[in-house]
């Protein structure tokens, strides 16, 4: 704070460089959704292989990952030892690798405001999964607020004209799914005191996904 209570020059750069990575997060964030939307849907693009599209995705932000620590240094790495990545890491892929495959899987079937308010639930199923697992205390004002919103979403499903059942099973595993990615990476690596920057993450974790990505693909879509 400046004379009279003013923002110094720092700090209105800072919150206006905050508020511009947001923007630019939000605007990338719904254009991958819309563009996922209009490659998988029967009635656009029509190409129904959301284990292979996640599969890019999934190389390229590997591939990403890799220039940027090994090649560039932009980032230096982590040390982890391989016990460390095979009880933490390899559990969080896997969670992560079904996530991404239900969630793409659930545009064939379902609109992108459908899927988003069903995204809704995502406190709900973390808080509920953190209960479970004895990262979060339980409080019944808290319950209370998670069921409310648990309501608003089935008046929203209710409501809309094109629900399918398996467009709403296939998003709300993905949302469970990535849920419990969310509380693992608590349990497994914050607990531990591993911290990963976005890119260390990619690095680490989006091999992996793309691993057991692959499974599947093998057994639905390949042939």
């Amino acid at each position: 704070m400046g004379k009279g209570g003013s923002l110094s020059e720092g700090v209105i750069k800072n919150i206006v460089l905050s508020y511009t990575y947001v923007a630019i997060w939000i605007f990338l964030s719904f254009t991958v959704i819309v563009y996922n939307k209009y490659i998988l849907d029967k009635k656009m693009y029509d190409w129904p292989f959301p284990i292979s599209l996640t599969m890019i995705h999934m190389s390229f932000c590997s591939t990403l990952a890799f220039l940027l620590i090994k090649v560039f240094n932009f980032v230096e790495p982590v040390s982890m030892s391989r016990d460390t990545y095979l009880r933490s890491v390899v559990p969080i892929g896997a969670l992560y690798s079904l996530s991404l495959w239900l969630s793409n899987s659930a545009y064939i079937y379902l609109s992108v405001s459908f899927i988003q308010m069903l995204k809704a639930l995502m406190p709900v199923a973390v808080y509920s999964i953190g209960v479970l697992f004895k990262k979060e205390g339980f409080k019944s004002e808290t319950m209370m607020n998670m069921l409310s919103i648990s309501f608003g979403v089935a008046i929203a499903a209710y409501g809309e004209a094109r629900f399918d059942v398996w467009g709403v099973v296939l998003q709300l595993g993905a949302v469970a799914f990535e849920a419990t990615r969310l509380v693992m990476i608590q349990i497994l690596l914050t607990s531990k005191g591993i911290t990963l920057n976005p890119i260390t993450s990619l690095y680490y974790v989006a091999p992996c996904c793309l691993a057991f990505l692959f499974i599947p693909w093998i057994v639905v879509e390949f042939p």
